[in-house]
Formats: C-alpha cells, sequence, structure tokens
C-alpha cells in the first residue's frame, strides 16, 4: 500500500507567504528610515558622537596601532658664549646710528642670564608694549576666551539693544576670503539671527539701542598725538564695525558705537525688522527679554583671545591691543579703560615673575611717547613665552613675525645677514624717532637668545638708517655662531 501523501493547509500556506513578504516589507523599511537604529539600535554609529564605534570599511585590515615615534628630539642647551655676542653686535654701535639714547640687551633664552648689554637702562618701548599686553591678556582672560556681541529684547518699549561685548575684529559682514585669519564675527549675521528670534515673537518693528559701556574712561588716551586719530588707530570702544574705519576709507569714524549702531540697523531691514524712530545710546538691563532668563535674545562670538593675540602681534594691530588691555583690566580691577588695562598688565606681567621695576605704561599699544620699559622687562617676558611649562603663553612666541617672512617683518632684513631670515623672531615697535625689536634668535650653533634693540632718539636724519642698523643687530644674532665651542 503506497505511503500517503500530505497537503499543507491553505491557509498555512499563504500564512507563510505573508509572513515572509511582512518580513520583507519590515527590513526595507527599517534600512530606508534607520528604525532599527532608532529603535533597537541597530545599524551605524554616529561618528560625530561615538568616533571609537564607527568600524573600518568591509574588507580593509588595518594594523596592529603601535606607539607613534617622536617627530622631534628635544637638543641640548647649548650656552651662548657672551665673546662672540660682542664680537657680532658691538662693531654695529660704535658709528652712533641709533643716535645718542637706545638700549640693547641680549640674554642667554635657555638660563635668562646677560650676555650682552649696552646704553640705556629705560627707553620709550613703541609697540614692543604688546608684548606685555599679550601675554596678560593670555594669562588673564584665557586663551580660549572669546567676546560676545549680543542684543537684548525690552517687549515693554519695543526697543532692541545692541550690546558691545570688546570684539576687536567685530565686522560689518561676512568675510568672503576664506584665508581670512582669525575668522571674524559679524553685525550682518547677528542682525539675521535676532530677526529671526524677533519673528518668533510675532515682532516686526523696533526701536533701537546701543550699549557700549563695558568699556570706561575716554575712548581716545590723552598722552596720544592728536595726528594718530587721522591714521594710526582710533577711539577705543566695546562696540565697532570694522575697527571704526571710516566707510569712505580715510581714517576712522568719531564714534565707533554709534557707527556699529548705523551698521547694523541697516542689517536689521535687510533681514526684514523695520526700525523706528532715531538709533540711542540706551543701557541694556541685564533682565530685559521676552520671557525670564536668559537675557540674550542673539548673539555672535568673536575669534578666541590666543588667535587675536597672533594677529595683534603679526601685524602690530593698535586698536586690538588697546582693547585686549581693557579687557585686562576689566579681569583684573574691574576698570576697562587706559588705566586700568595698563595697570592689570603690569600686574599680571609682574605676578608671573618678570622684573617692572622702573616700568610705566599708559596703554596696550605702546603708542604713548609716556610709555617707558627696560630691556630687562622686555626680555624677560620673551624668555617666560618659550618656557616648556608655560603652554598657555605659546601664541604670543607663535605671533612673533618672522624676519624676512611674515607679518610686520616679511620687508625687512633685505641688509645684513642672509643666514638670519627666518631665524629671528621679533616684536617691531616705530614712532617717530623710536625704532626697535624685541624677540629671540635661534642661531646655526644651537645657541638661543632673547634680545631686545630700541632707539628712542633716532637721529631725524637718519631714521631710516637706525631701523636698518636695528635690523642688522637682530640679523647678526640669528647669523652669529655664539654658542661656546662652536666654531666661528
Amino acid at each position: 500500500m503506497g505511503r500517503e501523501r500530505r497537503h499543507s493547509h491553505p491557509v498555512l500556506r499563504h500564512l507563510a507567504e505573508l509572513t515572509v513578504l511582512v518580513l520583507l516589507a519590515a527590513a526595507v523599511v527599517s534600512y530606508r528610515y534607520d528604525l532599527g537604529e532608532r529603535w533597537f539600535g541597530w545599524g551605524p554609529v554616529d561618528p560625530a558622537t561615538e568616533p571609537a564605534a564607527v568600524l573600518p570599511p568591509e574588507g580593509l585590515r588595518l594594523p596592529a596601532s603601535r606607539v607613534a615615534p617622536r617627530v622631534a628630539v628635544t637638543g641640548e642647551h647649548v650656552d651662548v658664549d657672551p665673546a662672540k655676542v660682542s664680537a657680532a653686535v658691538a662693531p654695529l654701535l660704535k658709528r652712533r646710528v641709533l643716535g645718542p639714547h637706545f638700549a640693547v640687551l641680549v640674554t642667554d633664552l635657555a638660563t635668562g642670564e646677560e650676555v650682552f648689554r649696552a646704553g640705556a637702562r629705560s627707553v620709550v618701548p613703541a609697540s614692543t608694549t604688546k608684548l606685555l599686553t599679550s601675554v596678560a591678556a593670555l594669562e588673564s582672560l584665557g586663551g580660549t576666551s572669546r567676546f560676545t556681541t549680543s542684543t537684548r529684547w525690552q517687549p515693554q518699549a519695543g526697543r532692541l539693544v545692541l550690546v558691545g561685548g570688546g570684539d576687536p575684529f567685530l565686522a560689518s559682514t561676512p568675510s568672503k576670503d576664506d584665508d581670512t585669519y582669525p575668522r571674524r564675527a559679524d553685525l550682518q549675521t547677528l542682525a539675521e539671527r535676532s530677526a529671526e528670534a524677533l519673528r518668533a515673537e510675532g515682532v516686526r518693528r523696533v526701536r533701537l539701542g546701543y550699549d557700549d559701556s563695558l568699556f570706561s574712561g575716554p575712548g581716545v588716551n590723552p598722552t596720544w598725538e592728536p595726528g594718530y586719530l587721522d591714521d594710526i588707530t582710533s577711539p577705543i570702544s566695546a562696540l565697532w564695525a570694522d575697527q571704526a574705519q571710516d566707510p569712505d576709507g580715510f581714517g576712522f569714524v568719531a564714534d565707533p558705537a554709534a557707527d556699529a549702531a548705523r551698521v547694523f540697523a541697516g542689517a536689521l531691514r535687510r533681514a526684514g525688522v523695520q526700525v523706528r524712530g532715531p538709533v540711542a545710546r540706551t543701557p541694556a538691563p541685564a533682565g530685559a527679554t521676552t520671557t525670564d532668563p536668559p537675557p540674550t535674545l542673539a548673539s555672535v562670538r568673536s575669534a578666541t583671545v590666543g588667535e587675536v593675540v597672533e594677529r595683534t602681534l603679526a601685524v602690530s594691530d593698535n586698536q586690538a591691543a588697546d582693547v585686549l588691555a581693557h579687557h585686562v583690566g576689566l579681569a583684573e580691577s574691574g576698570q576697562g579703560s587706559f588705566e586700568g588695562g595698563a595697570a592689570g598688565v603690569l600686574a599680571v606681567v609682574e605676578r608671573l615673575g618678570v622684573p617692572v621695576a622702573g616700568a610705566r605704561l599708559l596703554d596696550g599699544s605702546g603708542l604713548s611717547r609716556d610709555n617707558r620699559l627696560s630691556p630687562d622687562t622686555l626680555a624677560g617676558v620673551l624668555r617666560l613665552v618659550v618656557e616648556q611649562d608655560r603652554p598657555e603663553l605659546r601664541q604670543v612666541l607663535t605671533g612673533l613675525p618672522v624676519a624676512g617672512f611674515t607679518g610686520s617683518l616679511a620687508l625687512r632684513f633685505d641688509e645684513g645677514p642672509q643666514a638670519a631670515r627666518g631665524r629671528v623672531r621679533a616684536k617691531t615697535g616705530t614712532l617717530t624717532g623710536v625704532h626697535g625689536l624685541a624677540g629671540v634668535a635661534d642661531d646655526p650653533s644651537g645657541g638661543r637668545t632673547a634680545f631686545v634693540v630700541v632707539t628712542d632718539r633716532a637721529p631725524a636724519d637718519g631714521e631710516l638708517d637706525a631701523r636698518v642698523r636695528v635690523d642688522r643687530i637682530a640679523a647678526a644674532l640669528g647669523a652669529c655662531r655664539c654658542g661656546v665651542g662652536s666654531a666661528s
């Protein structure tokens, strides 16, 4: 008798087919919409939040990781020979090209020991002052700190207030150049963000005020030459656009904050917000918002303090330096002014162990001819920024122009030893009758020196000669084989 054939029930057969189809559909939907990852944690991980969990592409076999070798080995210290330094520098001082009042100091960068000195014990430092301002800013404020420009909304008055945060590089519009360093915050972006927040509140028309009260005291240092405001620097303000440059391209505006508010009002209108009535200076109470805290309606943030320092030193930016000094004054004593800033800068560098005996500072830029610094103070700051255990101050060193290559030294050092090009980093200092360099030199023998060369009474008929002589002294140190035991 043959084996009986068994047939599956039609309902069961269709149920199995339906199950397969449902599973296939579920797999497609899960793949298409990442449901497995969302619901059960399946699927790819987000590399931004879990980079360590990202698997390598299929088929890729990575070698076992090893400890990376050092890319550089710390060189042995080479003592600097005072006799060799004197042989390189002293002959350049004989003809009095520097005038009747100058100072030259060379120290061994590693030990701080003096290896050569000539001239006065105190000079007008001009822009070498920015070395002190930069160190104080990094130490007191922190290299990663940023300055915030914001808007605050006063609903009862229907008023929007633009509040300056002391951003030295606040721009009117976004940069069109991707190579701009550091990147700038700008008023156009702030206006667009403010307009969006206002629309969310149903607001289409505002009165506009501005608040520049973060800084105090005069905007113009009383010891500056009157002509500086024509083309050297602007009044210092906690609120400005494009460093208060006159929109016509000549000089600076008289009231930087009012000008910034005018620029902001135009940007608001373009963003769809009507500005009614006059734009006026208006205090911004901390609690003035559409709701309870936070008080800020919209904001933009500056480059970091470290980036500002690098740019300030590279191009000798007077306005940025004085803004930084004002911030140091705020941090140290609550006084964001020329007086508070200068006192704060000296207090910070003295706290760091730099000798400041006899120092007199009246600004952060060095534009005041009444400033006085000893070369020992400048040399002390230079040694501080190269110390291995002071990485937070390193951006002072990296911001210094390189002889013959970058910043304010890009077009200098065309005379003197060519071997010095690239071996000298220094901050320039220039006023009428004042020419100086303060920096570091790494000579071919391994000798490292900090040097200060400043003349503050250069002959009126020999200003260029004096500046070139300052460069040649620095170049002699960069080209000198001044290490002990090295071949000359």
